[in-house]
């Protein structure tokens, strides 16, 4: 085909093709992103535990290629039902393209952050033994889908059981990835602020970093003397998770390594 040779109406009938099929594109994505970030991935933990990149590579692929194709095999000289059928063929493709991209970024996502002996872990989906899965105690779920929730780690039953836990996070299999141990977050409460140290001690040993934590948790209507913190360790950084006296729960984090 010499295209060329083609009439005006020849490129303007793909160009519009592309741009309405563009436009759809970028509303299902939009959903997408809705989905994995508002979601799955809601801040600190889409900088934490990352897949934000590989999600966007592949939306972004997705996005550009689907309209491109849309854009090389628009004819209106097909008789329509070809014309539909390969519309119909590029469709199924982008949407399995980023149906995977999706399961993908599923398997990598936060599911939890697990009080962790003295520190607050981020455990993720693909992180979880699927053979313990079975033994999550009963209230918890163990992959929900709605988002990170907060556990703790229950009590070692026996030296034995913490041996063998010991021995197995030796191995590969971290304590807060066990559903077995698994506990609700307000079990540890005490043993979180025991744990958890004054903002006090965390600004004199990172002076340069004061006035940045200052500034965070009177923006949250709270008084940096009587905050307290831990560690927020992900898959990508290590943060500071900053803890309400009283209840434990986390006001505020901050991309800062407090190690």
């Amino acid at each position: 085909m010499n295209l060329e040779s083609q009439p005006p109406s020849f490129w303007r009938d793909r160009i519009k093709a592309s741009a309405i099929h563009l436009s759809i594109s970028l509303a299902v994505a939009a959903m997408a992103g809705a989905l994995v970030f508002g979601v799955w991935y809601p801040y600190p933990f889409r900088e934490i535990s990352g897949g934000r990149e590989l999600f966007l590579i592949l939306v972004t692929v997705d996005v550009i290629l689907g309209p491109l194709i849309t854009l090389a095999v628009f004819n209106r000289v097909k008789p329509w039902p070809v014309l539909r059928r390969d519309l119909a063929i590029v469709a199924a493709l982008q949407l399995a393209a980023l149906g995977y991209g999706l399961w993908t970024v599923s398997l990598a996502r936060p599911v939890h952050m697990v009080f962790e002996i003295d520190r607050l872990s981020v455990v993720h989906a693909v992180e979880i033994a699927p053979e313990l899965l079975s033994k999550t105690s009963p209230g918890i779920t163990a992959l929900p889908l709605t988002g990170p929730t907060r556990l703790s780690l229950r009590p070692f039953k026996d030296n034995q059981e913490k041996f063998e836990a010991t021995l197995a996070a030796l191995q590969g299999m971290p304590l807060a990835g066990r559903p077995d141990l698994w506990q609700p977050y307000a079990n540890a409460v005490p043993d979180i602020l025991k744990s958890a140290k004054p903002v006090r001690e965390l600004k004199t040993r990172l002076m340069d970093q004061s006035d940045a934590i200052d500034r965070l948790l009177r923006a949250e209507g709270r008084d940096p003397e009587s905050v307290l913190y831990l560690p927020l360790v992900g898959r990508k950084a290590i943060w500071t998770a900053f803890l309400d006296p009283v209840t434990a729960d986390v006001v505020a984090t901050l991309p800062l390594d407090p190690f």
